[in-house]
């Protein structure tokens, strides 16, 4: 019985001095991330140097540019490129929209071209506009009321909801899929509510997709303001015979080569087990992307640099990998499951940042019941820091072609409530970025990323 007590007891000793030294460690990836880090730094140089970066674009080339450069810098054994084919669309000089009540009497609007849009005529597009909410409501008005008008998808974000993430999903189909529809019943053109949670005069523009339609039947999509889109609508209530001009010289040219950047650390232990921390290189045009997703890509890249700081060594091999082309085509995320499917990969974890630089709240997962029982024992070393919301819910655009029934992804969770106030609006700029929030999502990714090289995964 003696011995038994005393096996218990050394146990016991051993699972909490455990405890205290993780505790011990990410205290002090903290005291690193938030003294140390050079995120911020980082993306001021991608955001006020290089700029927006579009893919196919020459800011994305420089943005492929600089990266390599900056992660040959650090402690990396082998930093490379991975080719691959991005479409290539160009906005144009600014587009201009007006609202004509009666002839004489316009008011001017704030809208952008949606991503992949054709462009209209030179001299523009005018026609009475017909207000919808739904694609349900283009078939019940059918093509006797819909030819020859302007679409206006008039659908808000829902405000009701905590997730913010949640309000954009059950809004952005009339964004991708508005114009394809609005075609149907012969439609000249549609224009999309800004998928904002305020009201404010900026457009936020965004991918669309014509899904098979000939290039002879595709018609010029914008998104326009909120405040402009409630304008809109009440001018409509009051005379429905208005009239709508759309001007946007938009282009699509052929795809051309880009890269996703890829630098590598190996394990000493598990070589072949890959721990994979990334996000998107490539920006929407008419901000920097600094929070969509230079925020993602500087907390990526500095995960090594705090992880140094404190002398820590991988057991398991560490990949960053910042994916080109997630806004409008996601072919950095295909290009790269692609040639890790054929060279058999073992991703055994990836976590995405691609949701702002706000401060996080926490991290979502996409794994077995096992591996996230294992994760929510961690909660409590992230309960002082603020950051301890775990749940199943999904990982990242990017990563979510590496999931497979045994492994975890991972997104990292910052507070979304402003998050779409900025989200692909020419606001999304280096002032809109908190220094201590961008370090504190730096400090919970190299925090997850440590426990998870630690420990391992449930095989």
């Amino acid at each position: 019985m003696k011995k038994l007590y005393f096996l218990f007891l050394f146990f016991f000793i051993g699972v909490f001095s455990q405890e205290n030294e993780d505790q011990k460690i990410i205290k002090q990836i903290f005291d690193a991330s938030m003294t140390s880090s050079s995120t911020y730094e980082m993306l001021d140089y991608l955001s006020n140097e290089i700029g927006p970066r579009l893919s196919g674009s020459l800011g994305a080339e420089r943005a492929v540019e600089w990266a390599k450069k900056e992660l040959s810098k650090m402690e990396f054994d082998k930093v490379w490129l991975q080719d691959l084919m991005v479409p290539k669309w160009v906005r144009g000089p600014k587009e201009f929209a007006l609202i004509e009540t009666q002839p004489g009497i316009t008011f001017n609007v704030d809208v952008c071209a949606l991503g992949g849009s054709v462009a209209t005529p030179s001299v523009g597009i005018k026609s009475k506009v017909i207000e919808v909410k739904s694609f349900d409501e283009l078939k019940v008005l059918g093509k006797d009321k819909i030819e020859g008008k302007i679409v206006f998808f008039n659908r808000p974000m829902q405000p009701n909801l905590v997730s913010t993430f949640q309000a954009y999903g059950k809004a952005v189909d009339q964004r991708v899929n508005g114009a394809a529809e609005a075609v149907k019943y012969g439609a000249i053109g549609v224009i999309v509510r800004s998928l904002n949670l305020r009201l404010d005069d900026y457009p936020h523009t965004g991918t669309m997709s014509y899904g098979n339609l000939p290039q002879s039947k595709r018609i010029p999509a914008a998104a326009i303001s909120t405040n402009a889109a409630e304008k809109l609508s009440k001018l409509l209530k009051i005379n429905p015979n208005l009239k709508f001009l759309l001007r946007q010289q938009c282009k699509t040219y052929p795809d051309v080569k880009s890269f996703n950047v890829i630098a590598e650390i190996k394990g000493s232990e598990f070589p072949d087990e890959i721990i994979l921390v990334g996000g998107h290189l490539d920006s929407w045009d008419i901000g920097d992307g600094s929070h969509d997703d230079g925020a993602g890509i500087v907390q990526s890249m500095d995960v090594l640099n705090i992880l140094n700081q404190i002398g820590y060594e991988f057991k398991r091999t560490l990949r960053v990998v910042l994916f080109m082309n997630e806004e409008n085509g996601l072919r950095g995320a295909k290009r790269y499951s692609e040639i890790s499917k054929k060279n058999k990969l073992n991703h055994i974890f990836a976590l995405e940042s691609d949701a702002g630089g706000f401060s996080p709240r926490g991290f979502s997962f996409t794994t077995n019941e096992k591996n996230f029982n294992k994760i929510l024992s961690w909660k409590y070393l992230f309960e002082p820091y603020l950051i301890h919301s775990f749940e199943i819910g999904g990982s990242g655009a990017d990563i979510a072609l590496l999931e497979n029934d045994k492994n975890v992804l991972a997104g990292l969770r910052p507070d979304s409530q402003r998050y779409f106030d900025y989200h692909h609006a020419s606001i999304d700029k280096f002032d809109a970025i908190n220094k201590r929030e961008l370090e504190l999502g730096a400090f919970s990714m190299a925090s997850l990323i440590y426990l998870i090289d630690k420990y391992g995964i449930t095989k």
